[in-house]
């Protein structure tokens, strides 16, 4: 995203919808997710350049501004990094305080799940701002996507592949950016053991994307009393 775009005549109504996003994001997910989503949002109504595109708060300020002390600072600011929703721009030495900038590319796909619930009018405009974008260029969860499925491998009933294939056609974005990078291990007594690529992944999977992906699998091979991810 051009971060002139946020300064401009419609800044208002795109930094409103993204603290929206966040906001939904985290309400729909776990606990860590939503105190993680809450603190970051508390910087950014209050402490973000947006002119900028940065983030430059001392670790000191923001213990007091969410009420932890330095020590959790630093593994929040950790953790936003790891979901790759803060992106560091300056590391902070001797003294200098650290810069982040916001990695729009990652709120969208974190979110996107989430926007119907908001309502149809805010799906839509997000999905018609959005859907354009060129993504942010960091560690893209999508560069985990195993290769399309042959036709062969998804006509043959009762296998992973088969599941795959049904989810990718009920969501094709869905699909790319999250199961696309799971990785079949086994399927034995109704336990579904799965290889994913990082915690977040895991945790987004878990928390946002579950239901689906178990109807798919069952659909194919049988009941799953319980998934297991190894990372």
């Amino acid at each position: 995203m051009n971060p002139l775009r946020l300064t401009g005549p419609e800044a208002g109504v795109i930094k409103y919808d993204l603290l929206t996003a966040l906001s939904v994001a985290g309400l729909n997910g776990s606990p860590t997710l939503q105190t993680s989503l809450m603190r970051l949002i508390a910087a950014l109504t209050s402490r973000y350049n947006w002119r900028a595109d940065e983030l430059s708060v001392g670790q000191r300020d923001l213990a007091r501004m969410w009420s932890v002390n330095e020590r959790t600072v630093k593994r929040e600011i950790k953790r936003l990094m790891d979901a790759q929703l803060l992106v560091c721009t300056r590391a902070g030495v001797r003294g200098r305080v650290a810069a982040y900038r916001l990695n729009y590319a990652q709120i969208v796909r974190l979110s996107e799940p989430c926007w119907p619930l908001v309502g149809p009018d805010y799906d839509a405009r997000m999905k018609e701002r959005y859907r354009s974008e060129t993504p942010v260029k960091v560690v893209n969860l999508a560069d985990y996507a195993k290769p399309e499925l042959s036709a062969s491998e998804t006509s043959v009933p009762g296998t992973w592949q088969r599941a795959m294939a049904q989810l990718s056609r009920e969501n094709g974005d869905q699909f790319k950016a999250w199961f696309s990078q799971l990785e079949y291990v086994s399927f034995e007594g109704g336990v579904l053991v799965l290889r994913t690529p990082s915690k977040f992944a895991q945790r987004y999977i878990e928390t946002h994307l579950s239901r689906p992906l178990v109807t798919a699998v069952e659909a194919e091979l049988g009941p799953v009393t319980r998934i297991e991810f190894r990372a």
